[in-house]
């Protein structure tokens, strides 16, 4: 444990507290446990995580995941985190990151709605609206100049994790930013108090880019010359205007609305209509058949209902765990109870748990570990399983532990690799077999991972899950 303040690496730390001395390294520091874990996630560059104890063990998924990845461990004191930190209550959880800003021409070709601050100058609205956009699906957010640097303690903090989920560009100039973006085809917008359209009339389907300014001032005349048109957020009660950090988020998010980013709720409930109707009425099925001829029955006929209701009773287990996490995913509330698991072990209890007559699995690979939630790890399986039963049509389903993840396939298939593709969105009542949800969850808990979730048809039906917290493969 170091305890010394004036540790070198301690030292080395400390001085990035100072933007000079982050420019000069390009080097920052992510504070508190949920930032640092999408760091780590990430693929940005963390060169050493300093932790406190932690008897409570709170911090130990995270430095798990840390040693996983090969990360520097150093246990601190509690007076050297203080060091460290710029709050009044350290999380005990600190890391020393490279630089994650990109340039305007590695902003992606999709981006549809890009965020761009001018003249921002409080961290703290920087920070939340970066976070703002992570949630709201925008492409990126750009910094013009003029405005806070995101690498700023207090503005890290408020991105809590999510910039290191999209783009974010800095050091650049509004004109060279809106120069880009519309050569990119972007419509320009400019947010402002007396703008001449109303947020909620102005159509946000197309691309757009968005120029937001200072919290007191607003945008500069410059700012505003070069926009298309302005646009305004409605205000119906006595305040002046919105806060900054809140008028971006609604405008975020009404551009979400208007795209129309992701299936609702209901949408996602009433795509499973069928699949929690057929085994509830199996299930009631067999239970009024037991209790009404029961003396009638013979030991294999009750044995054979028994096993029915047992597998049928599995079935909306799983599909309980499906609908939750679909809510929670749609919600943006999907929370992960990470921790070092052995892929393998997870294949085999998925065996054990779907295998039957008509549904054989077979298990291969060596043993890997990875950080990951082991019971959603589970049902992501468990939905390529059943998938790949359905969608295939020759031998049995094998899940492979494979180095990029893991491989769930099955031999022949009708489906061409766009219509195998489509299957991940939740798909309405009536519109064949398969579950309509389990691939969209899937999916959806991959993602939450820092992974990604790939489908291919062709001579099988092949479904990849990549993780990016993968551990070292063991002997």
């Amino acid at each position: 444990m170091i305890t010394s303040l004036h540790n070198k690496r301690v030292a080395k730390a400390v001085r990035l507290k100072k933007r000079a001395m982050r420019e000069k390294d390009r080097r920052f520091l992510v504070e508190g446990v949920q930032a640092v874990r999408e760091a780590i996630l990430s693929d940005a560059t963390v060169e050493e995580v300093f932790h406190t104890a932690d008897p409570e063990t709170r911090l130990q998924p995270v430095v798990g995941l840390a040693r996983a990845r090969g990360v520097r461990l150093t246990e601190v004191s509690e007076e050297v985190m203080a060091r460290l930190t710029s709050t009044v209550t350290p999380q005990g959880l600190v890391a020393m990151a490279g630089f994650v800003d990109v340039s305007l021409q590695e902003v992606p070709d999709e981006a549809s709605i890009v965020p761009v601050l001018v003249e921002v100058r409080d961290p703290g609205n920087a920070g939340t609206i970066v976070r703002s956009a992570d949630a709201a699906g925008a492409g990126a957010v750009v910094f013009a100049r003029s405005s806070v640097d995101i690498y700023n303690e207090k503005a890290v903090r408020a991105t809590a994790g999510s910039l290191f989920h999209l783009p974010v560009v800095r050091e650049v100039s509004v004109e060279e930013a809106v120069a880009a973006l519309r050569e990119r085809g972007l419509a320009v917008l400019a947010a402002d108090a007396t703008g001449s359209g109303s947020l909620f009339e102005t159509d946000l389907t197309e691309p757009t880019a968005v120029l937001f300014g200072n919290e007191a001032r607003g945008l500069p005349a410059g700012a505003l010359a070069l926009a298309d048109r302005t646009v305004r957020v409605p205000i119906a009660g006595r305040a002046e205007s919105l806060n900054l950090a809140a008028a971006t988020a609604v405008v975020l998010f009404e551009a979400a609305r208007q795209r129309g980013s992701g299936p609702s709720l209901a949408e996602i409930v009433a795509g499973s209509a069928h699949d929690i109707r057929s085994p509830l009425a199996a299930l009631l099925g067999f239970s009024s058949t037991m209790l009404g001829r029961w003396d009638r029955l013979e030991d294999e006929q009750k044995l054979a209902m028994v096993e029915g209701m047992a597998h049928d009773a599995a079935r909306m287990r799983m599909l309980v765990a499906f609908l939750v996490d679909a809510a929670r995913i749609a919600a943006g509330r999907l929370q992960l109870n990470l921790d070092s698991v052995d892929l393998l072990e997870v294949a085999l209890r998925v065996r054990r748990d779907l295998g039957r007559p008509d549904m054989e699995i077979e298990v291969g690979g060596d043993r890997a570990e990875s950080m990951a939630d082991p019971e959603r790890l589970h049902t992501i399986l468990a939905a390529l399983v059943e998938a790949a039963q359905w969608w295939g049509e020759e031998g049995p389903v094998h899940v492979d532990v494979v180095p990029e993840g893991i491989a769930v396939w099955r031999g022949r298939t009708s489906l061409d690799p766009a219509a195998a593709r489509a299957l991940f969105g939740p798909r309405r009542p009536g519109t064949g077999g398969g579950s309509k949800v389990g691939l969209f969850v899937a999916r959806g808990l991959v993602e939450a991972h820092g992974g990604a979730l790939e489908v291919d048809a062709g001579e099988a039906i092949r479904f990849v899950v990549a993780l990016s917290a993968r551990g070292s493969r063991a002997p």
